[in-house]
């Protein structure tokens, strides 16, 4: 009878300790996506002031400069790319939107953000001015932010899909509604190294 007890008694020890493994695998990767979140928010809520800088540029030089923007945005299949980044802006900051959506719209808006920086070498005024390099370097550091978040999140999720999916957690994870996951992909554009030309 005492063993039977024991037996008992450990069994349900084992089922706990398994499930509260899973329960914390899932909220560390909501909390990682939560860090995300607030990263792209952050990033999205520099780029409105960066294109208002932008905008705001020299009367004599500011149609200048949008041009080559334009044309710019044009050889890479944007009609305008200061409308496009303002729109990825919103989408990374749409709290709505799933994380793969946001975080495919932060790549899109790093695009154009980094056409538009080189495009901004021509232009010492707009290069030297505190706002602009204030807004480059923290629209750079925020992406820096933003990549450690994501390779976190696929950290978290990989450990919560080994949990999921290896014996004997996943009978348990099949019986309490615990799913795999799917890691954010990475993007095209960050794929292939860019080529420097000098």
């Amino acid at each position: 009878m005492i063993i039977a007890l024991i037996i008992i008694v450990v069994l349900v020890l084992l089922i706990a300790g398994l499930y509260n493994g899973l329960v914390k695998a899932r909220n560390l990767t909501e909390e990682a996506e939560s860090q995300i979140g607030v990263q792209l928010k952050r990033r999205a809520d520099l780029i409105p002031n960066l294109v208002n800088t932008v905008k705001g540029y020299a009367k004599h030089e500011h149609d200048t400069l949008m041009d080559a923007i334009a044309a710019r945005g044009v050889a890479n299949g944007q009609a305008n790319p200061l409308a496009d980044l303002e729109k990825q802006a919103s989408v990374m900051g749409d709290e709505n939107q799933t994380i793969a959506a946001r975080a495919q719209a932060d790549a899109q808006a790093s695009s154009v953000l980094g056409h538009l920086f080189a495009v901004s070498e021509s232009y010492p005024d707009l290069k030297a001015s505190q706002n602009f390099s204030q807004l480059q370097e923290e629209l750079t550091s925020t992406e820096n932010r933003v990549a450690a978040s994501r390779t976190n999140y696929n950290r978290t999720i990989r450990d919560y899909n080994n949990k999921v999916e290896v014996f004997p957690t996943n009978i348990f994870a099949g019986m309490f509604h615990f799913t795999k996951k799917e890691q954010l992909p990475v993007e095209e554009a960050t794929k292939t190294a860019p080529e420097v030309k000098f």
